[in-house]
């Protein structure tokens, strides 16, 4: 294990070298640049608002905010499920002509990902600094540990989300599918007490994905530390998934170059 992200550290300069080439890619010859990246959620939240806020009874100054951090937190685990479906075959050619560890291909999808979040989660703070300020900034320095989790969390679902489409090629339909399902049935536009009113609370209770916007929610908009609930469930998640990520890399690493 240790040699093996020894290789990986070795080989830092390639895979941020792809992760900066991935960026300049995506934007190159765009207008609005790294805005494009924002423009989406932010025209999301401000329609889903317009329709909702007035539905669940949440005035603008709470919902915005609200609405803003589930969008973006969803949108960074379903990018990295289903961006994370093309990694290796984005990173073929370099496969074909270099021994370098295969992890390194997850991760580059995982850390563009994640860049994205993170310019997300600035917007996320100045909304909600103009709308309520902060009642307790210390508790957004749980931030840190939250945002080093997911990117775990995001390495090892790409792992084995790119190895699943590899291995089965309509794999990414099927996790496009889900991932669709999950959205409604995760507390994203509808708040969780309003899911619990109508009976719904098992959604909240049983769903992992609940747990990870709480990670985010608490500390930006309540000011509250997460719960050791929340703690335990995200924290239990991110060691299952690296977990069965290194198996699934142990076993099917030496495959992979067939199936490509």
């Amino acid at each position: 294990m240790w040699t093996y992200t020894a290789a990986i550290w070795k080989c830092r300069y390639f895979w941020l070298s792809l992760v900066k080439m991935d960026l300049r890619t995506r934007y190159r010859r765009s207008v609005l640049g790294l805005g494009w990246s924002l423009l989406h959620p932010i025209a999301m939240t401000t329609v889903i608002c317009t329709v909702f806020h007035q539905l669940f009874d949440q005035p603008v100054a709470t919902y915005g905010p609200f609405l803003l951090s589930g969008i973006t937190t969803w949108g960074y685990l379903s990018s990295v499920v289903t961006q994370g479906c093309d990694s290796f075959y984005n990173g073929e050619s370099y496969i074909r002509q270099h021994p370098a560890p295969l992890a390194i291909y997850p991760l580059r999808t995982v850390l563009g990902a994640a860049f994205h979040f993170a310019l997300a989660l600035v917007v996320v703070v100045m909304l909600t600094w103009c709308f309520k300020g902060f009642s307790n900034p210390a508790s957004v320095v749980t931030i840190v540990p939250t945002f080093a989790l997911l990117i775990v969390l995001g390495w090892s679902l790409a792992v084995m989300a790119g190895f699943a489409h590899v291995m089965f090629a309509d794999m990414r339909h099927l996790l496009e599918i889900g991932l669709q399902i999950m959205f409604y049935a995760t507390p994203i536009f509808i708040p969780a007490d309003q899911m619990e009113k109508r009976g719904l609370d098992w959604l909240v209770k049983w769903n992992p994905a609940a747990y990870w916007l709480d990670m985010i929610r608490q500390p930006l908009l309540n000011g509250a530390y997460p719960s050791w609930s929340a703690w335990s469930v995200t924290t239990g998640t991110t060691a299952v998934a690296f977990a069965l990520a290194v198996l699934t890399l142990v076993r099917l690493q030496r495959r992979l170059i067939f199936y490509l």
